[in-house]
């Protein structure tokens, strides 16, 4: 039995001595971590036909303790979710932008803090949409993003792995722009969990953001449409790695129900990767990578088991007639990432569970920084350091085609 996990909400001092750092004859590469572009960026990335229309930072008072987003006639208190690193009970969820931990929008700072937490190399996540009322807008804030990505990933190409965002409110335009990210240096695209089923962006605001990781569960085009082979196959043509993220179903605000809603966030996964196995995707596209970043891991082999055991039992008289059962595609195409999860370590070996990858999530609410490798040795308890090293390098370096 694993004993209790250290304390993250220590975010300072020295590594207690009670425990014992492993050491690591490999350097690890954080399969999922995130950007967070500064207050500036939608004026210097955005199209000048969108100029003066990106959100703007008013600043708060003491006696309000944040700042302010002004955005399409909106103020809301600045979010601080995914841009500090306290955690615990020293988190705050709103705050101003000295809060903004540096090593979000400035390469330097970065890769200092990754120097501190022991990490070589980051794949990097984050931005993405304006919660916008404007379909274009909408599209141009996407282009933005990775534009601005790509230009901080330059800094330290070798360290700084780029995922640019992309709609997939049209495949054609998806397409294009993945390719463009390609050209851009980028290593892969996230994806919304499921397609956007029409243009447009669903009112704006909060709503708008979560098409772009969600899409539409409901809508009558899936990703295993053929439809969609276009876009998969330039995906396996320009060797980019296809992500989700937290998309199935995200953690929605309001603090009743949020540990919940982020208990499903990552259970829920499972669906557009079954989507994906069933729809006989991987069987026209056997060299596409698929991955669910941020899902945790051990729901992953039990997964595998439980599809290639309805597959036998249902696939007659449904008439589907994979070319391999369910499991084999787990192992071949689908890979996933965790922040914490001992018990997705433990499953390593089983049909399923083998695509797995180190995170630390920073900056997020859940990052184990700066004190990851504390908790690795935790999570990690009794697994020798040769069967780290897939999990903590080799297999994120192969998922984004590093080597």
């Amino acid at each position: 039995m694993l004993g209790e996990m250290p304390e993250a909400h220590e975010v300072s001092g020295e590594i207690p001595e009670r425990m014992t750092m492993a050491e690591l004859n490999f350097v690890p590469f954080d399969a999922d971590a995130h950007v967070n572009p500064p207050p500036t960026f939608w004026d210097d990335y955005l199209p000048s036909a969108f100029a003066g229309r990106g959100p703007q930072i008013e600043a708060g008072t003491s006696a309000e303790g944040h700042d302010w987003v002004v955005f399409e006639g909106v103020r809301k208190p600045l979010n601080l979710l995914s841009s500090v690193v306290a955690q615990g009970r020293n988190f705050r969820p709103v705050g101003s932008r000295d809060d903004i931990q540096a090593g979000s929008w400035a390469p330097e700072a970065r890769l200092t803090d990754m120097d501190k937490d022991g990490v070589g190399a980051a794949a990097l996540f984050g931005g993405g949409p304006l919660g916008t009322r404007d379909n274009d807008l909408f599209i141009a804030s996407f282009e933005a993003y990775n534009r601005w990505l790509a230009d901080f990933c330059a800094h330290a190409p070798d360290r700084l792995v780029g995922v640019a965002y992309l709609p997939m409110q049209d495949i054609d335009q998806s397409v294009r722009m993945l390719k463009d990210a390609a050209g851009r240096g980028m290593r892969g695209v996230n994806i919304p969990a499921f397609p956007q089923s029409s243009k447009g962006t669903d009112g704006g605001g909060f709503a708008a953001q979560v098409l772009a990781l969600t899409g539409d569960p409901d809508g009558p085009l899936q990703y295993d449409d053929l439809a969609f082979d276009p876009f998969w196959k330039a995906c396996v043509d320009h060797d980019m790695a296809i992500t989700i993220h937290l998309g199935a179903r995200i953690a929605r605000p309001g603090m009743n129900r949020f540990l919940p809603n982020l208990v499903m966030s990552k259970v829920c996964m499972a669906e557009p990767i079954a989507n994906m196995i069933f729809g006989g995707v991987f069987d026209r596209f056997p060299a596409l990578r698929f991955g669910a970043i941020e899902s945790g891991v051990g729901w992953m082999a039990w997964m595998a088991e439980y599809m290639d055991s309805i597959y036998d039992n249902q696939r007659h008289w449904l008439q589907l007639d994979l070319k391999h059962r369910p499991s084999h595609y787990m192992d071949q195409n689908i890979f996933a990432s965790f922040i914490r999860d001992p018990v997705g370590i433990r499953n390593r070996d089983l049909p399923g569970g083998r695509n797995i990858m180190w995170s630390t999530d920073y900056p997020h609410s859940e990052t184990t920084w700066p004190r990851s490798r504390e908790v690795m040795d935790w999570q990690f308890d009794g697994v020798p350091i040769a069967e780290r090293k897939p999990i903590m390098r080799d297999t994120a370096r192969r998922f984004f085609d590093l080597d």
